[in-house]
């Protein structure tokens, strides 16, 4: 049994994407077997070709990192929790990504003075790799100033004076599983790593199946050379429109959720003010 689980409300507009398999791998009589069943009928395989598969957290030797088990193995450890489903669940929903994360990761484990025996020692792109795969958030859009504005932290302009044409044209697909298993408990102040994707106006016509699977090839391929933690922008997931009531101009002025963007000047920092 999973701990928590009949706390996961499936409603939550954010979760909708995952409500599919999740509902197959939580009818079924042994959770991690349905995962299993559910990776094998997908073809999942890491970067070295091994079947991707969900074995029990013991299974993972004392004296090797995670990531580097996964690599070599095609285990991926999974705990009886909301943060290992959630894990689980994006490795079947962004196969391509989750695969090139891993890559990076088992590889720069493989560069380390220490091998495997490496926690605690991150370089800028482990650390990068891991904020993608604990954190992040995939901004999708074709409208080029939207996506500008969440650089800039104009949240008025973004979430309010321009609401509508953000429901028409933004997609937010959540990737982070650390970060889905905080809004079981949602609060205003969980923000995610932004990573925008710019997609063509065509994206539009393809269906939710061929949207998802352009996004997990363009994104792993774009991660290949690797990221860091500067790739990212912040955002507060509970501005979103419509993933939570009462969203009124109010809501949105809260500076200590919703912030301005820190400028480096002359060696100091300053906020600049909204919309400018």
């Amino acid at each position: 049994m999973i701990e928590k689980i009949g706390q996961v409300d499936w409603q939550k507009p954010w979760l909708a994407p995952l409500l599919a398999q999740a509902t197959v791998v939580l009818e079924a009589p042994e959770w991690r077997a349905a995962l299993n069943q559910l990776a094998e009928k997908s073809g999942l395989r890491n970067h070295r070709g091994l079947p991707v598969h969900f074995v029990p957290q013991s299974d993972l030797r004392e004296d090797m990192a995670y990531e580097a088990f996964i690599s070599d193995t095609g285990g991926v450890p999974t705990r009886d929790n909301l943060h290992d489903f959630f894990n689980a669940m994006i490795w079947l929903r962004y196969p391509r990504i989750k695969v090139e994360l891993n890559r990076l990761q088992a590889a720069e484990i493989a560069r380390s003075d220490t091998g495997a025996r490496v926690a605690g020692k991150r370089g800028a792109l482990r650390d990068g790799a891991t904020i993608f795969d604990e954190n992040a958030a995939l901004f999708i859009t074709a409208d080029v100033e939207l996506a500008d504005f969440l650089r800039a932290h104009h949240w008025d302009a973004l979430f309010v004076a321009q609401r509508a044409r953000f429901l028409k044209n933004v997609q937010v697909s959540l990737f982070g599983h650390a970060l889905i298993e905080k809004l079981v408990a949602p609060y205003k102040a969980i923000t995610a790593h932004a990573w925008i994707i710019l997609v063509d106006p065509g994206f539009s016509t393809l269906s939710p199946v061929e949207q998802r699977g352009w996004v997990d090839g363009h994104v792993a391929q774009r991660i290949a050379g690797g990221l860091s933690t500067s790739d990212f922008t912040p955002l507060p997931v509970v501005g979103v429109p419509g993933w939570m009531q009462d969203q009124h101009a109010e809501f949105y002025a809260d500076k200590n959720v919703f912030r301005p963007k820190r400028e480096l000047v002359t060696g100091q920092v300053r906020s600049s003010s909204l919309g400018k």
